[in-house]
């Protein structure tokens, strides 16, 4: 019989459907999806052999979950990931405030409603969708909020005492009965109001103003919190977290492949600006550094973490800028240049909390530092190591370009020069081309404009070569040329 033929209590005894607890319809669903190769969490990278493997264990094991861990770890998508291992469709008690189920009422109405009509007691289905509730843990937050309270007006309007169990008000939690339940940030809810969950989370019991209900709650619940919490603005009591089942640990991307994935995944792009900038990979493999950077950065607070929304903002603003610089020079496409990075900044600046010694080198200056580190990062992957010290008679591949620069009075790459103009400028230095030849071979035309500009920002970076930042763009000089010639 289709569900939605089954109206009635009756009509469900006769389709066979037998209940079950959420924890074990996750459960079941789980075993399901495993056994017969199904992906649990989508769009989820890096956490393939670490987090969700025991996020799976957790949920066989039939345990409420805490995610921990820093900001921008995919605590929150895993949770609402979770209401796809719920059945599609279970069936309620019509006009049930708590998603009672016919089988199992818990409210009073629900049970009176079932005694009165016995198998012609309606039923209405819920969709796995509306079976999942959130609540961000802010200081405001009250009993009252998550648990219930009494109502006056409703007491008013039906005309029953106060000492009548009618005039209850549930909060959110009894609301999300049959529900995944998740509550962020857990150690900023107030001490007194976790202890409101003890019950819940154990026996199923609540008490609201003095009514002692006996409501066993099917609930899954799932918290997220983020140690840096515990230290700076709470902490989660210790006997709720003897009550959660699991703790999970989350983590950043540990490769750049898998930063990579995630940034191109969560980016908002206008598919004109995917058309207009070309972007090569190396491009993308520098933005991902810059957050491996800051993320070992002593100018940056470590237990506050570097969220992966930094590089998803900082890739958007990169294209922005490319697009923002074609619009203005009239190009149809262009090609992303190193020097658009300086678009990422706000990005940067906006995302990362600094310590004492990084507030003193001001945030635009840490921001700056975190690519220059990137670049000479990733500089020896694909050009010869510069060592700091050079053995006597050892000729350097890079000579030729250094000397290149130091016969020039010096060379500047301004922002907005057309494209056909900034390839003229970088195919001039035939040193530059000479090293892109024979240490990047295979490397497509479309490419070499990126490397050659990285090429220069490496030696300046390695202290081959200087760099000035005017106010339209970038000039670059021997290291020691400009002061010859000014002698």
């Amino acid at each position: 019989m289709k569900i939605e033929n089954i109206k009635t209590l009756g009509q469900l005894k006769e389709a066979g459907y037998s209940s079950k607890t959420i924890k074990d319809e996750l459960r079941d669903n789980l075993r399901s999806k495993i056994s017969n190769g199904e992906e649990t969490f989508t769009g989820i990278h890096g956490y393939e052999n670490t987090v969700i493997p025991e996020l799976e264990r957790a949920i066989l094991s039939r345990h409420n979950i805490n995610l921990l861990g820093l900001r921008g770890q995919a605590k929150t998508r895993l949770a609402r990931q979770m209401i796809n291992l719920l059945d599609e469709w279970i069936p309620v008690v019509e006009g049930s405030e708590i998603n009672d189920d016919p089988f199992n009422p818990i409210s009073r109405y629900a049970v009176t409603l079932i005694e009165e009509k016995g198998d012609d007691t309606p039923i209405s289905w819920l969709h796995r969708s509306e079976r999942f509730a959130e609540k961000l843990a802010t200081p405001d937050v009250t009993v009252a909020d998550i648990i219930g309270d009494v109502d006056p007006i409703k007491a008013a309007n039906l005309k029953l005492s106060y000492a009548d169990d009618r005039v209850i008000h549930f909060g959110m939690i009894p609301r999300a009965n049959r529900s995944i339940f998740v509550i962020n940030e857990l150690p900023d809810l107030q001490a007194r109001i976790q202890v409101a969950l003890f019950n819940i989370l154990q026996e199923g019991d609540i008490q609201i103003r003095g009514f002692k209900l006996r409501l066993p709650l099917d609930i899954q619940f799932v918290f997220t919190a983020n140690p840096e919490d515990y230290t700076n603005r709470g902490s989660i009591v210790t006997p709720l977290k003897d009550r959660i089942g699991s703790q999970i640990l989350t983590h950043y991307p540990e490769t750049i492949e898998i930063a990579k994935t995630i940034t191109q995944q969560e980016a908002k792009l206008d598919s004109r600006q995917s058309d207009l900038v070309y972007v090569p990979d190396l491009a993308k493999d520098l933005l991902e550094q810059i957050s491996f950077q800051a993320r070992e950065s002593e100018f940056i607070d470590h237990k506050s973490g570097v969220s992966a929304r930094m590089s998803i903002t900082a890739y958007e603003n990169l294209l922005s800028t490319a697009e923002y610089r074609a619009l203005r020079s009239g190009d149809k496409s262009t090609l992303l240049r190193l020097s658009d990075f300086v678009g990422v900044i706000p990005a940067i600046t906006g995302k990362v909390e600094l310590v004492y010694e990084g507030e003193q080198e001001g945030a635009a200056s840490v921001a700056n530092s975190l690519i220059a580190d990137s670049i000479k990062t990733i500089f020896p992957t694909y050009f010869p190591k510069i060592e700091k010290l050079e053995k006597e008679n050892y000729q350097s591949p890079y000579q030729d370009l250094i000397d290149w620069f130091f016969e020039q009075s010096g060379f500047e790459l301004l922002d907005d020069i057309p494209d056909t103009d900034y390839k003229k400028k970088l195919d001039s230095i035939g040193p530059l081309n000479d090293l892109i030849r024979q240490y990047q071979p295979d490397l497509i035309k479309e490419d070499s404009y990126f490397l050659k500009e990285f090429l220069l920002w490496g030696l300046v970076e390695y202290k081959k070569l200087s760099k000035h930042r005017l106010t339209e763009g970038f000039h670059f000089n021997d290291l020691y040329g400009s002061y010859i010639s000014g002698l």
